[in-house]
C-alpha cells in the first residue's frame, strides 16, 4: 500500500501581473501542519520595463517566508524595513496583529531584463502568538544550516530538524529543508520528521514505491516513519511540514486567524486604510470581494 496520502499539482493563479503556481491551500489538504500556503513563483523571464510590482498588502495571523531560486524582490513594510531578497536569502516576516508590505523589482534593475524563480510560503501561527506585535528577519546564505550526507546536499531553511536548527525565528515546531543531489541516491529521512510532512519536487524527479513523481508535485506522506524514496539524478526537493495545531484556521485574501471575526474587523481595518503605512508608497492593493479572493492570493 502506498505511504503518499495526496498528490497535489500546480495550479495557476494570477497575483496581479505575475502568475505563480499554487500548491496550498488545496481542496482535501488545508495545511500541512503550520503550513497554510505556498506558491511557486516562476521560472519566469521579464524583459526590460517587465517587472513584479505588488503594492502594499497587508497580513495577520501568519509569519510570510520568501526563498528564491532566482532573481532580486524588494521588500518593503510598515515597520520600515527595506531590504532586498536574493537568490538563497531568507525573508521571514511575522505579521501577528497586522502589516503591510510591497514586493517589486528592485530599482537598478528595472530597465534590464531578468529571471524570477521562487517560493512564497505562509506558515500560521500559534493561537496564542496571532496577536503579537509584527517582526521581520533576514537571513542571508551563510546563515543557513548546509551540510552533505552520502551524496545529499542538505538546506535547513528553517526550523529544526536532523539536529540542526535555522537561525529563521519560527513560533511552532516545524522544519523547512532542502534536498539536492547530483546522482542517483536511495533517501531514508522518515526516522527525522515529525507532525504532518509535504514534499515539493522542484528539479528532477524521485521514485517511491514503484511510481515516479516529477517537478511541481506536492506529496503528503501518511507515514513520516515510512519515507523512503529514490532520487534520480540532479534533483531538487523540499520537505516542510510540522506540528499542526488543535484549533482550525480562517483564510481569507492575506489573512489567517483562529478566530473568523479578527479576519472580519482586517477587513474592515484595510478598507479603512487603518493598517500601518509602507514609507515611500502610496498605492495599495484593494481588498477583494467576498467571492473573487480566491483568485487573487488564496
Amino acid at each position: 500500500m502506498s505511504n503518499i496520502s495526496l498528490i497535489i499539482e500546480e495550479r495557476p493563479r494570477n497575483i496581479g501581473n505575475f502568475m505563480v503556481g499554487r500548491l496550498l491551500p488545496f481542496k482535501d489538504k488545508r495545511m500541512v501542519g503550520p503550513f497554510i500556503f505556498i506558491d511557486h513563483m516562476g521560472p519566469a523571464h521579464m524583459a526590460a520595463g517587465q517587472n513584479l510590482d505588488i503594492p502594499p498588502h497587508p497580513h495577520i495571523g501568519l509569519s510570510t517566508l520568501t526563498y528564491l531560486f532566482e532573481g532580486n524582490v524588494m521588500h518593503k513594510d510598515s515597520l520600515g524595513t527595506e531590504v532586498e531578497i536574493k537568490a538563497g536569502q531568507v525573508n521571514w516576516m511575522t505579521a501577528g496583529k497586522g502589516i503591510a508590505h510591497s514586493e517589486r523589482t528592485p530599482g537598478y534593475l528595472r530597465d534590464t531584463s531578468k529571471n524570477l524563480h521562487g517560493l512564497q510560503i505562509w506558515v500560521a501561527l500559534p493561537k496564542a502568538l496571532e496577536e503579537m506585535d509584527p517582526t521581520f528577519y533576514h537571513a542571508d546564505t551563510s546563515d543557513l544550516p548546509y551540510w552533505e550526507n552520502d551524496g545529499i546536499a542538505y538546506t535547513l531553511i528553517a526550523g529544526n530538524i536532523m539536529g540542526k536548527a535555522s537561525p529563521v525565528p519560527v513560533y511552532s515546531p516545524l522544519y523547512f529543508l532542502q534536498l539536492k543531489n547530483t546522482h542517483r541516491q536511495t533517501v531514508n529521512i522518515g526516522q527525522h520528521l515529525f507532525g504532518e510532512a509535504g514534499l515539493y519536487i522542484l528539479q528532477g524527479s524521485i521514485e517511491s514505491e514503484g511510481t515516479t513523481f516529477g517537478p511541481k508535485e506536492l506529496l503528503v506522506a501518511k507515514n513520516n516513519q515510512l519515507c523512503e524514496f529514490t532520487m534520480a539524478d540532479n534533483t531538487i526537493i523540499y520537505f516542510f511540514g510540522g506540528e499542526p495545531f488543535p484549533e482550525e484556521r480562517f483564510i481569507f485574501w492575506n489573512f489567517v486567524s483562529s478566530d473568523y471575526g479578527r479576519i472580519e474587523a482586517a477587513k474592515q481595518q484595510w478598507l479603512a486604510q487603518n493598517f500601518a503605512k509602507v514609507p515611500g508608497e502610496t498605492g495599495f492593493v484593494p481588498l477583494p470581494g467576498e467571492t473573487d479572493h480566491l483568485k487573487h492570493r488564496v
